[in-house]
């Protein structure tokens, strides 16, 4: 993968000479650049498109201010700069992070080839390439997985020899952690999103000049110099997401959480239902409408459940006409099987991977769906496979 367009185009915009820069990747796998004008907002460098719940596209905007804060904080809380190992697309802020890190250390990236999608092979081959002794990347779960499961000795001595992994973009299952750091692996989990410029908690913990609360219904509130300067040309999103308080600045995230006495954050799940499974978002209400379209299907409710290999996956409680139980050992459980395949034909990335038939949905005595109920189930479910 040839970066250096895309590393020319991000230093001229740190340094005031060229503008806002996205970040995509064409057909052929390779870096596109595209220049994006941002009149209403002061030093932009790059713009990264995310979603929220709705799934509506926004373009968050980050300065140089908040990148240079972002790369101080994790350089502080890595205890060093080195070379970075690209291994996640560019249109992602983690990737665009790489880039960015690595102009400000003064440090030559080096890129995978992804051009056949993410293999250990592959990732194996870019991290024989470099050079300094300090050496850093960031994975998504499903990547570091995928990893550890490669017999290859090569792959688990290159792992070794990285200085740190941050590992974020979605839960990490203990498993999965356990597994890392059994195999000698220096793995950092990170919190963040595009408006935080990436990850800005790790291991639970705030980095340097980044502000963690929680709001009284238990949504993450970041606040600090990392924060995006707002949302391209979405003024109304804008203040939607970014308030101010006492001269502080806080992003309020879609997501709870939960501290414990020494100021530590567990992220509980997402306030608004979306799904995050191998860093793709999925909105749980869409697909449950795309479920409820099907023949025989009467109800839905779908969630994500504990997955070691995606950490997490989504899964369906599904009322459907003529099924009688909705035990997991029953018959109907096992035709769950095949409602999965045939979702999967249609929606692809978006189907469950787990479904539980049953003659109807858990409700509670309010009329309600039981949620905890049928997670509950789902979640036993999906681990019993």
């Amino acid at each position: 993968m040839n970066i250096e367009p895309a590393l020319k185009a991000l230093a001229a915009a740190l340094h005031g000479e060229g503008p806002a820069v996205e970040l995509s990747a064409g057909p052929d796998g390779e870096p596109v650049v595209t220049p994006v004008p941002t009149p209403a907002f002061e030093d932009a460098v790059a713009v990264v498109r995310t979603s929220g719940s709705t799934g509506t596209p926004k373009a968050t905007v980050l300065t140089v201010d908040a990148l240079a804060a972002s790369s101080m904080a994790t350089a502080f809380a890595l205890k060093g700069e080195g070379q970075w190992l690209l291994a996640l697309p560019l249109q992602y802020v983690a990737g665009v992070q790489v880039l960015v890190r690595s102009l400000f250390a003064g440090t030559r990236p080096w890129a995978m080839d992804l051009s056949e999608g993410f293999t250990a092979d592959a990732f194996t081959a870019a991290a024989l390439e470099l050079t300094d002794n300090i050496r850093f990347t960031s994975l998504v779960p499903t990547q570091l997985q995928r990893l550890l499961a490669d017999p290859s000795s090569d792959t688990l001595a290159v792992l070794r020899r990285f200085n740190g992994i941050l590992l974020g973009g979605a839960p990490a299952s203990a498993e999965l952690l356990e597994s890392a750091r059994d195999a000698g692996l220096r793995v950092v989990t990170t919190y963040g999103a595009a408006e935080t410029c990436g990850g800005c908690v790790y291991d639970g913990y705030p980095l340097e000049g980044v502000a963690l609360r929680l709001a009284e219904d238990g949504r993450i509130h970041l606040g600090g110099a990392t924060l995006a300067a707002g949302y391209l040309d979405a003024p109304g999103q804008t203040a939607e997401a970014f308030v101010e308080e006492n001269g502080t600045r806080w992003y309020r995230t879609n997501d709870l959480g939960m501290l414990d006495a020494d100021g530590r954050l567990t992220v509980l799940g997402r306030a608004d239902d979306v799904i995050i499974t191998g860093g793709v978002k999925v909105s749980a209400a869409h697909v449950q409408a795309e479920l409820e379209k099907s023949d025989g299907v009467t109800a839905a409710f779908v969630a994500g459940v504990t997955s070691a290999k995606w950490g997490q996956a989504v899964a369906a409680y599904v009322a459907i006409a003529g099924s009688a139980s909705g035990s997991p050992a029953s018959s109907a459980a096992r035709d769950g099987a095949a409602w999965a395949e045939e979702w999967h034909r249609t929606l692809g990335l978006l189907a469950p991977k787990t479904v539980l038939p049953a003659s109807e949905l858990i409700m509670l005595p309010n009329g309600k769906p039981d949620r905890l109920a049928m997670i509950e189930r789902l979640n036993a479910l999906h681990q019993g496979k």
